[in-house]
């Protein structure tokens, strides 16, 4: 897969997360978060987050996990509220990845919960997945 490929599936997912506040809701046919889908993974960042978008535009974070069944990406939230956390993620950390594996366009992406490195945990969202930066996780 590109890097073109992953920013743009990345940049679809997040705005889609962004638009759509209740968790297991379809849009467009495509799968955003659903609890009955969340699994646990772990491996090594191989890519850490992307640097900021250009300003006006959401600045979603993501990563790409390689473990031994090859490389996944996941989404994080947005900037502002994954830097406030105060857990850095970078590129070679080994981490364990908690949340919703869902597939768009056709490959698979898992929408983070829960990110935890070394004794260090990024909290995302709730169980139900409702994201904990704002409106109806709040």
């Amino acid at each position: 897969m590109h890097q073109r490929d992953l920013l743009i599936i990345f940049f679809s997912l997040f705005c889609l997360l962004l638009a759509v506040p209740v968790s297991g809701q379809q849009a467009g046919g495509l799968g955003l978060y659903n609890p009955q889908t969340v699994e646990t993974i772990s491996g090594i960042v191989v890519s850490g987050p992307a640097p900021p978008a250009k300003e006006g535009l959401p600045e979603p974070v993501h990563l790409t996990l390689k473990m031994d069944q090859g490389k996944i990406p996941v989404i994080l939230g947005p900037r502002h509220f994954v830097d406030q956390q105060g857990v850095k993620i970078g590129a070679l950390d080994r981490v364990e990845v908690t949340g919703s594996m869902v597939r768009l366009q056709g490959k698979p992406v898992i929408i983070a919960a829960e990110i935890k490195k070394g004794d260090q945990v990024l909290k995302l969202r709730k169980p139900d997945g409702i994201p904990l930066w704002g409106g109806r996780g709040r």
